[in-house]
């Protein structure tokens, strides 16, 4: 019973940050949209979602049964996310110049031969122990290199005292996800689960926090971020 419990409770959780992380997902259609419209990339830059993509195919690799059995809703949400981010990938490259599209193709290609490295060396050189905290370590190294883009914003809106560039649902849902997964990793006993949404959650309460308090000062909406992206 207690067991039965305990894992519709991690479900509910890992659901629930599928479920938030989607938010995340389509969060740049309206930025590819107007890309799209303009036919033109314009100053946006592709970086974070060739960043992105790669997160999501090694969070995917160590989601996956063979790497990390019972974590199946790791490799879901990511499953989907690098859909996501291939496409806007793909679309960043039909619409920007020539000099930007040669680089990021030549990212593209990175992206995915990085990834055929480290499933062929996990899957060659590792046994089941050793593969996944070779995957494990991968994955909370690169979540980690993703809370680049919250903390420039956390920087930017303490610098320049408004909350303009800090979208309050994005913060919002950011922060709803990476406590869903904090809960998931903990009930899982999963370290490279929780710690880096540990990370997450902690920066996203900082977000909200620094929203209420700015935006109470300055009356400020949020705009458009300044680098689109949901990392």
């Amino acid at each position: 019973m207690i067991s039965s419990t305990h894992s519709l409770f991690s479900d509910a959780a890992g659901v629930t940050g599928n479920l938030f992380a989607f938010v995340l997902f389509v969060s740049p259609i309206p930025t590819f949209s107007r890309i799209v419209r303009n036919r033109s990339t314009e100053q946006f830059s592709g970086l974070p979602y060739i960043y992105t993509l790669l997160n999501c195919l090694i969070c995917l690799w160590y989601g996956l049964p063979h790497v990390s059995p019972g974590i199946i809703l790791v490799a879901t949400v990511n499953s989907v996310g690098a859909v996501f981010q291939l496409v806007y990938v793909i679309l960043f490259i039909v619409y920007a110049d020539k000099g930007k599209k040669m680089r990021m193709l030549g990212l593209l290609l990175a992206v995915f031969g990085a990834f055929v490295v480290i499933a062929y060396v996990s899957m060659t050189f590792f046994d089941s122990h050793t593969r996944q905290l070779f995957v494990g370590c991968l994955s909370v190294a690169s979540l980690i290199s993703m809370f680049a883009s919250p903390l420039f914003v956390i920087n930017l809106v303490i610098r320049t005292k408004s909350v303009e560039f800090m979208p309050f649902y994005l913060s919002l849902a950011t922060f709803l996800m990476s406590i869903s997964f904090l809960t998931y990793g903990v009930l899982k006993s999963d370290l490279f689960i929780y710690l880096p949404n540990g990370i997450g959650t902690v920066l996203g309460a900082i977000q909200l926090s620094l929203y209420a308090h700015y935006s109470r000062m300055s009356g400020d909406g949020s705009r458009e971020p300044l680098i689109p992206s949901f990392a």
